[in-house]
């Protein structure tokens, strides 16, 4: 019952703030699909001769299972943007959306791998034939690289909105077409940012990658200060990203991970043991039998405080214990340091032979707040040996 008390004092709470946001008319407006439709229709027909090979427009409703057909017949080699706008709302009333950046997904044929862009537009060159296949992640989570869902479709039953897609095969390679229509665009930029996005390529830190049924981000980056020469930037608005890399020890009685890193700013400003309050930045640690246990600051839980991950997809699989709370020495560098079999027994059961991953979590897209925290010195250690992650 204590569960069930969290989630109703947190969506209490957050329908509270919802309505004196719409009392304020501070709620964001839906984004207008048909205004979108004609401003980009208007510019294709603006479009030099050559440009273009073909373009299709998709409307996806929210509560679709995967796949659908966007009708566009891929060749190898061939390249393709598409631009998404619209929202998928797990919930209307408490205001809670998703950005269609991280609701839409796409494979190319039946048994293509899964993929999608870090923003409202993505392009890539077709590595295989089929027709190019358009998908709702939220609220499942993919059990393979194919495309399978890890619960029923009927979970879609739950979501609502409206999706619109346009799908540009170019006549020649995608970055030229997109600098041609940028050059046209006069509105909102949408050409220019995804110009800017193929020009700066993958972000991610060397040697880290982001956990591929999450699918990629841009919320991470290296970076240095007066302090650290060599540290990982987080910042997170409206989105989520689990960065991990790869280790191999054995999980010993003396193996600990220690840690620095400054918090500047919490994505909650509520409980995080509540679905719809669950934003959070955190560093963990993943286990040979799949577990991970994940270690965070919380905006006001005590710390010490440690419970199964809220979210179905996830239950069972995270363990987030507590590790700071609230706003004191938030912007200030702070040191950690836990030993991860002795945490494992503590909250888990009986710890497993190897540690196989370090990650770093950042979720921020229930409330849509912003959170920053800067990364160093993770290092994992035991009697017997010592691992510099970062």
């Amino acid at each position: 019952m204590a569960n069930v008390g969290a989630d109703l004092s947190v969506a209490g709470k957050l329908a509270l703030r919802a309505i004196g946001r719409r009392l304020r008319t501070d709620i964001e407006p839906a984004p207008d699909l048909e205004a979108f439709t004609q401003r980009l229709q208007a510019l294709l027909s603006r479009a030099p001769d050559g440009l273009i090979r073909d373009y299709y427009w998709l409307d996806l409703a929210a509560s679709q299972p995967p796949w659908v057909g966007s009708g566009l017949q891929l060749a190898s080699g061939d390249e393709v943007s598409y631009f998404v706008e619209g929202r998928a709302y797990a919930s209307r009333l408490l205001d809670i959306y998703l950005d269609p950046a991280l609701q839409v997904w796409c494979k190319v044929g039946a048994q293509g791998e899964v993929f999608r862009g870090t923003r409202c537009s993505h392009s890539f060159r077709a590595a295989g034939e089929g027709e190019l296949l358009f998908g709702n992640y939220f609220p499942n989570d993919w059990a393979d690289r194919h495309g399978t869902r890890k619960l029923e479709d009927s979970v879609y039953d739950s979501v609502s909105g409206q999706l619109k897609l346009l799908v540009i095969r170019w006549q020649a390679d995608a970055l030229t077409g997109l600098r041609a229509l940028r050059d046209m665009d006069t509105s909102d930029g949408l050409f220019s940012s995804e110009v800017q996005r193929l020009e700066q390529g993958d972000t991610a830190p060397p040697g880290w990658e982001y956990l591929w049924h999450l699918g990629p981000a841009e919320i991470y980056r290296s970076h240095s200060n007066a302090e650290h020469a060599n540290c990982i930037r987080c910042k997170t608005h409206g989105d989520v990203g689990i960065l991990q890399q790869r280790v191999d020890m054995p999980l010993l009685e003396s193996s600990a991970i220690s840690w620095r890193w400054c918090v500047d700013q919490l994505p909650s400003t509520l409980r995080e043991d509540s679905v719809p309050s669950h934003d959070y930045l955190s560093l963990a640690v993943e286990f040979d039998n799949g577990r991970d246990i994940t270690y965070y600051w919380s905006s006001a839980l005590p710390v010490g405080r440690g419970y199964d991950c809220p979210l179905p997809n996830w239950a069972g699989k995270e363990y987030h214990v507590v590790v700071r709370s609230g706003k004191d020495g938030l912007g200030e560098w702070q040191n950690e340091r836990r030993n991860l079999y002795e945490d494992y027994r503590r909250y888990m059961g009986e710890p497993p032979a190897r540690i196989v991953k370090v990650w770093l979590i950042a979720n921020s897209i229930f409330q849509r707040r912003e959170g920053a925290c800067d990364y160093a010195d993770i290092v994992i250690s035991s009697d017997n040996d010592q691992l510099r992650v970062l």
